[in-house]
């Protein structure tokens, strides 16, 4: 597989030197200058391919775009949305020109990947992202007041959920708001609680099945366009697997990926396997995912979670955690293979570690939460191995 690695751009604190260092040689990133909606123009594509490729003596290349964000309307499905989709349209037509041609994205509605605790401490000192089901709760709950919110939470979850607003400060309330918000990357739209509950007005009408007929059109009107010009669009799964705030969320299991990959049935129209993400949901049986839909994997997340039986889970170890990251790597593995000898000349799928734990020197510093570069270096060597070990036991290709 290709070893690539997430970069916020010029910006971020693990510069490209530093990712060169860990081996990977993909650089996934995005223009997270460029509002939603707005076409990545050539210009701006270009820029930031040159900012990659600027020492050769790395040899870097961008590999993947994570993400080219959906307008919040195209979800909600509100308005005149022809100039959304043929932005989007001309956007994957400019990338397709420069040579840049897997696109993840995703289509988690108001809100991106969730967590309350951005740095829970680990033995010796490092930190780790968590979500804690009682200050969800509480957040959702008490914090948002949102209707009907307390039907969807256990007894134990709302007893604790309610010990914990009733000992918390504003400070508390007002970091567990900022934990929640921090999933969105830098240019995205942060909510305070007034703006959060607007924005969730939006979507008062829009049950799954809605929600999942917006994601329908969506690949109607872009996956065409994909196919024509080579891009390789591939969803990226929910995070947590579950509604959050009332909002469905319809990304989520087998069931949900067999239907997007079914309502436009095309290559262009793939899956981001991010295990976490599978992982967290405990019904979910994430190898045999993998095995299922590895035709149509063309991008993947390697990381691991370990679940608690209220709903609360935390990122754990790469090969730790309740996924056998083993078995995921076998299947992909496997897949590069078919492709290989079926002549696909773009038969490397590319990986990257994620959510690391915060550890040793890059302890407070201000990396994007869950982008520390010693703890995905160390997954990144983990899952290293396996793929060699792997690859090196049933004769499969890395």
């Amino acid at each position: 597989m290709e070893q690539t690695w997430r970069w916020f751009g010029p910006d971020d604190v693990v510069q490209l030197p530093h990712i060169r260092q860990t081996g990977a040689t993909g650089i996934v990133t995005a223009l997270h200058h460029i509002p939603y909606g707005v076409v990545w123009s050539v210009d701006e594509i270009e820029k930031r391919k040159s900012e990659i490729a600027a020492d050769p003596s790395l040899g870097l290349r961008w590999s993947v775009v994570e993400s080219l964000p959906i307008h919040e309307n195209i979800k909600i499905g509100e308005g005149d949305l022809t100039p959304l989709f043929d932005n989007y349209r001309q956007s994957l037509r400019n990338l397709a020109q420069c040579g840049i041609t897997t696109v993840c994205y995703n289509f988690m509605p108001v809100v991106d990947w969730t967590r309350t605790e951005l740095a829970h401490p680990l033995p010796g000192g490092g930190t780790a992202l968590r979500f804690n089901a009682h200050e969800y709760a509480a957040f959702d709950c008490f914090m948002l007041q949102r209707p009907g919110a307390e039907d969807e939470q256990s007894s134990e979850v709302m007893a604790r959920a309610k010990e914990w607003f009733d000992r918390s400060s504003d400070a508390d309330r007002n970091k567990l708001l900022s934990n929640i918000m921090a999933g969105l990357p830098g240019a995205y739209d942060r909510y305070d609680i007034p703006g959060l509950r607007a924005m969730l007005a939006r979507y008062k009408d829009i049950d799954a099945a809605g929600l999942r007929e917006n994601l329908a059109r969506f690949l109607r009107e872009v996956i065409p366009v994909a196919e024509e010009v080579g891009i390789r669009m591939c969803i990226h799964p929910d995070d947590p697997p579950r509604s959050l705030m009332g909002l469905p969320r319809i990304v989520s299991n087998a069931d949900d990926l067999a239907f997007i990959v079914s309502a436009v049935d095309a290559p262009a129209n793939g899956v981001t396997l991010c295990s976490g993400s599978l992982g967290a949901n405990p019904a979910n049986d994430v190898p045999a995912i993998a095995r299922r839909f590895a035709d149509r994997i063309w991008f993947a997340h390697l990381r691991n979670v370990a679940k608690e039986p209220d709903g609360s889970f935390m990122e754990a170890d790469h090969l730790g955690g309740d996924t056998d990251m083993v078995a995921v790597v076998t299947a992909l593995l496997e897949e590069q293979k078919r492709r290989k000898e079926a002549g696909d000349s773009r038969w490397r799928i590319p990986m990257r570690p994620d959510h690391g734990h915060e550890l040793l020197d890059d302890v407070g510093k201000p990396t994007h939460p869950g982008y520390p570069a010693i703890g995905r270096l160390k997954g990144l060597a983990e899952l290293r191995g396996v793929m060699t070990a792997v690859s090196s036991l049933k004769n499969l290709p890395l």
